[in-house]
């Protein structure tokens, strides 16, 4: 089988997976019944195993098959993507910054409505990350395996920005409108159209000269990332969407604790 026929169905069980299970009939049955953490471990799990088996053979076939449209080759074309792909690793890092208080947090709370940091360049920073750092690299591969699994990458991105947007709206009504009416999904795309301003101190410099940091890490040891059939991408990302599920789970639950305290005061 032509290897990117392959790394596209494991593209479809991933996304599928992810935005089937997240999809509010299919996730309101089973929150009822395996409850809210029971939902998140199932969710959790299915998402892992999907990343593992579209990373691992990717890893495996990535020189195999047809070639790509390979704008590696082309030296301004190459430079250009480059940079973007840094770029996105940069904004990607910076996304994390207010994960666990944001509306789109496993757990979360809500939100107010009112953009804050980084939402104000996008309000879905991650995923514009990924449809940036998708994009470059399925146009620099030399091979169709590598077009299709960082486009479908991109589109994934995209799809689930969407899906997000819809989701939430429905879920948290009038402050999610405010707040989708004020933003954008393209970065900058709100700052110059006038509905939102840049706030420089808001931004998350710490946060941002990380992702520098491991955007130059990422070119240096390039050749090598996808070594070991892509287990240290696996535990990255899988480890790091555990360590932001869990910082969430914390969140909310002192959020909980502190409404029951305002709605209950010890008396004096």
């Amino acid at each position: 089988m032509e290897p990117a026929v392959t790394i596209a169905i494991y593209l479809l069980l991933f996304g599928g997976t992810h935005i089937g299970l997240a999809s509010a009939p299919v996730r309101s049955r089973l929150v009822e019944r395996l409850g809210e953490f029971g939902f998140g471990m199932l969710f959790s799990v299915v998402a892992a195993v999907a990343f593992t088996l579209l990373v691992s053979t990717y890893a495996r076939v990535r020189f195999e098959g047809a070639p790509g449209i390979a704008l590696a080759t082309v030296p301004v074309a190459r430079e250009v993507l480059l940079v973007l792909s840094g770029l996105s690793v940069l904004l990607m890092l910076g996304s994390f910054a207010r994960y666990a208080s944001s509306p789109y947090a496993i757990y979360s709370a809500g939100h107010d409505g009112e953009p804050r940091g980084l939402e104000r360049v996008s309000r879905h920073a991650f995923f514009a990350a990924v449809i940036l750092f998708g994009t470059a690299h399925a146009l620099l591969a030399t091979h169709l395996v590598g077009t299709v699994a960082f486009g479908g990458l991109a589109l994934f991105a995209g799809l689930g920005a969407w899906h997000q947007d819809r989701k939430l709206l429905a879920l948290r009504g009038a402050p999610y409108a405010r707040f989708l009416a004020v933003t954008s999904t393209l970065p900058f795309a709100a700052i110059l159209a006038g509905r939102q301003k840049l706030v420089l101190r808001e931004l998350p410099w710490g946060h941002v000269a990380a992702g520098l940091v491991a955007a130059v890490y990422l070119r240096w040891v390039h050749s090598a990332i996808l070594s070991s059939g892509g287990a240290w991408v696996v535990g990255v990302v899988v480890g790091g969407a555990a360590l932001l599920t869990v910082e969430a789970v914390v969140r909310a639950r002192r959020a909980t604790r502190r409404r029951s305290l305002d709605a209950h005061p010890r008396s004096a």
